[in-house]
């Protein structure tokens, strides 16, 4: 088994992994970094990024993650594809086994993995994505300002992204599966007292159409034990809003994470309960989810990993 001795191993490559890389590199940390299961992050699968300060004109998310990769490449960050598939953080130096059997043994680890928003399943999310179906308002909900936009979800995130979205579209559908919002009481009536959002209760979207782009939803309404009704709603945006799965599992055995599977860190820092371990970006974040506090926490666990290293005597 052929194992390799680092000083600073990141793991994923979104905006976190990449700011971490770079920052890392410029410390001469000699980073190594594994890709992961989607190289570039969720910012691959969008189109144009009109929030991410620099670009007044706005730039395409895989351009943005390239221009990010090509800066941590400068810096003497050692670029690779892989997924990690075990891990060892009992003790320093962590052991951390790659997919094609190599063990990294390093004595920081910046995880930066990200999270993976959850998909009714439909074949036309994947034939729409990023041509009128999003998971974010906040990245998205700018493409929408005037026009006719659904949200699938009733939890507190599905009323948040509708009452958001609100606030730009002309009109909102909040599609929810239950007889009832899950949702805290106050953003249920924040939901309820906006006269641009209706709620679809007992709703069921079952697929999506359009020529170039989203048009419309199917739906099912359920009347009854055995009764339903079918119809369509035209619709210019279509945002699922039913959560998000952190890629946090491979490091469950020795990180804490929350009931959801996000690694919990200590205060407003990148670190978790094992020394010289870090967690940045969404794999950490429950709330924000956005490029740019994703980038500012692998900032922050790089300069964490500089320190810790320093303080070991290892730099």
């Amino acid at each position: 088994m052929e194992t390799e001795k680092v000083k600073c191993l990141i793991i994923g490559s979104g905006p976190a992994g990449y700011t971490a890389a770079i920052y890392a590199g410029r410390a001469n940390l000699s980073p190594v970094l594994y890709a992961g299961l989607q190289p570039g992050g969720q910012l691959t699968t969008t189109t144009d990024v009109e929030n991410f300060p620099g670009y007044p004109q706005g730039i395409a998310g895989p351009e943005l993650m390239e221009d990010l990769r090509k800066q941590a490449e400068r810096f003497g960050a050692d670029m690779r594809n892989g997924i990690v598939t075990a891990t060892d953080l009992g003790q320093a130096p962590y052991k951390v086994t790659m997919d094609d059997g190599k063990v990294i043994e390093t004595e920081t680890l910046i995880i930066a993995t990200g999270a993976t928003a959850k998909y009714l399943g439909l074949d036309d999310e994947k034939k729409y994505a990023g041509m009128g179906v999003s998971a974010c308002a906040t990245c998205d909900g700018f493409f929408y300002r005037k026009k006719v936009v659904a949200v699938v979800g009733g939890g507190d995130t599905a009323c948040e992204e509708a009452v958001y979205l609100a606030g730009l579209a002309r009109k909102v559908y909040l599609i929810v599966r239950k007889p009832y919002l899950r949702a805290s009481q106050i953003m249920q009536e924040r939901v309820m007292n906006n006269e641009k959002i209706e709620v679809l209760f007992e709703h069921n979207a079952v697929g999506l159409f359009g020529e170039d782009g989203v048009e419309g939803v199917h739906l099912v309404k359920r009347m009854g034990q055995a009764d339903e009704e079918r119809y369509d709603v035209v619709i210019d945006g279509f945002f699922l809003a039913i959560g998000h799965k952190p890629n946090s599992d491979v490091f469950k055995p020795w990180v804490e994470t929350d009931e959801v599977g996000y690694i919990v860190t200590e205060g407003s820092t990148p670190r978790t309960r094992v020394p010289g371990v870090f967690a940045a970006g969404d794999v950490a974040d429950p709330h924000y989810r956005q490029a740019i506090t994703a980038a500012a926490s692998g900032c922050k666990a790089a300069i964490e990993a500089e320190r810790f290293l320093s303080a070991k005597g290892l730099i």
